[in-house]
């Protein structure tokens, strides 16, 4: 017997955003990066945006993170619109950017400083969050001597030790080999699941879409703008080789007008 999904169909939408549209002075001319960007995320759902390189999805996460204001429509959380970072948002972004002068465990304590929690409890939280994501035996290792998937477990680790409402993730493993990056997708679902975060997934990879997400946006491009929306009615424990998985990975690819090899399309009929 399998896992279903919660059902989060009475979830409240604590994010929000609003016919959001974006536009850049890029040497004296008007570039529209997004356009009429509407779409809510509910608590506790894990939601992942694709899209083509320059469909402005980086930019839309920058939007959420509160790094830019200057943008048409709304972005809200809980019904107030967002103004500035704050600790409510964690994000991970594609490199690491781990201080290179601070170990694992000082890299995680370092996203705790304006925490105003007593030292001992900030070290507790370090202590936790690095065994969250399996590092607990290289606390006292130096960036330089962790691998990229090591190092992008502490990044995540980072993230989300004042336990946000949300994880911002900016293509996290889009830099890692392969093989890494399969076992850092399942590590990441299991820490989603675990911490009850609500995620939002910028991603290239339809795969890792449909692996990890609740529900995914499908963004074109000239301008970014809605595609579609899919919902992922699969199993919590979700199997890549799974006649259901391919379909729905070849739907989305077909969306964003990529074919799917007649052998993928064999193996998922």
């Amino acid at each position: 017997m399998t896992d279903a999904l919660p059902d989060r169909s009475d979830a409240i939408a604590a994010l929000e955003i609003d016919r959001v549209g974006k536009i850049f002075d890029v040497a004296g001319r008007r570039v529209e990066a997004l356009r009429d960007i509407s779409f809510s995320v509910r608590t506790g759902e894990f939601v992942a945006i694709v899209g083509a390189s320059g469909c402005g999805k980086s930019t839309l996460l920058r939007l959420i993170l509160g790094l830019d204001t200057d943008y048409q429509g709304e972005v809200r959380l809980d019904g107030r619109r967002v103004k500035k970072p704050d600790l409510n948002r964690g994000i991970v972004f594609q490199d690491h950017r781990l201080l290179p002068w601070l170990t694992a465990e000082g890299n995680v304590a370092a996203a705790l400083r304006r925490s105003g929690l007593p030292k001992s409890e900030r070290r507790q939280l370090v202590a936790e969050h690095l065994k969250l994501v399996g590092l607990e035996n290289f606390a006292d290792a130096w960036p330089a001597q962790l691998s990229g998937g090591m190092s992008q477990r502490v990044a995540i680790a980072r993230a989300l030790v004042n336990r946000p409402r949300f994880l911002l993730l900016d293509e996290p493993l889009g830099a890692l080999d392969a093989l890494t990056r399969l076992r850092l997708q399942d590590e990441l679902a299991r820490i989603v699941r675990h911490e009850g975060t609500t995620a939002l997934l910028v991603t290239h990879d339809v795969d890792e879409a449909v692996f990890l997400a609740d529900r995914i946006i499908v963004l074109q491009p000239d301008p970014g703008r809605i595609a579609r929306i899919v919902e992922v009615n699969l199993d919590a424990h979700r199997d890549r080789s799974a006649p259901a998985f391919l379909r729905l990975r070849d739907e989305i690819l077909g969306t964003l007008g990529v074919r799917p090899s007649p052998r993928a399309i064999a193996t998922a009929a």
